[in-house]
C-alpha cells in the first residue's frame, strides 16, 4: 500500500504564506521523494524533547514536521516553516 500524505489546517496555512517556488519546492519533495519511499522515515530526522515521536524533513531552508501513522501509511504534516521559526 502506498503513503499519503495529508495537511493540518495550521500547516496548510503556513505553506501558503510561502512564496511560490517554495511552495512548488515542497510539494514536488513530497510527491517525488517522500511518497516513493517504502518507508518515509528514510529521509527523515526522528525529533526529541517535548516532540518525540514526530518527524523532521529538510527541504532547503524549510522543516516540515510530521507525523507518520504506519496503520494508516499516512505521513501528516504538521507544520511547514523556515528554519530559523519551526521551533518556537
Amino acid at each position: 500500500m502506498a503513503w499519503t500524505v495529508d495537511f493540518d489546517p495550521r500547516a496548510l496555512k503556513e505553506l501558503e504564506k510561502l512564496e511560490k517556488p517554495a511552495q512548488k519546492r515542497i510539494l514536488r519533495f513530497l510527491q517525488e521523494r517522500l511518497l516513493k519511499r517504502t518507508d518515509p522515515r528514510d529521509l527523515g530526522k526522528a525529533l526529541t524533547g517535548d516532540k518525540v515521536g514526530l518527524w523532521r524533513y529538510r527541504v532547503g531552508d524549510f522543516r516540515l514536521i510530521c507525523h507518520i501513522k504506519d496503520t494508516a501509511n499516512q505521513v501528516l504534516v504538521l507544520r511547514v516553516s523556515h528554519r530559523k521559526d519551526i521551533y518556537r
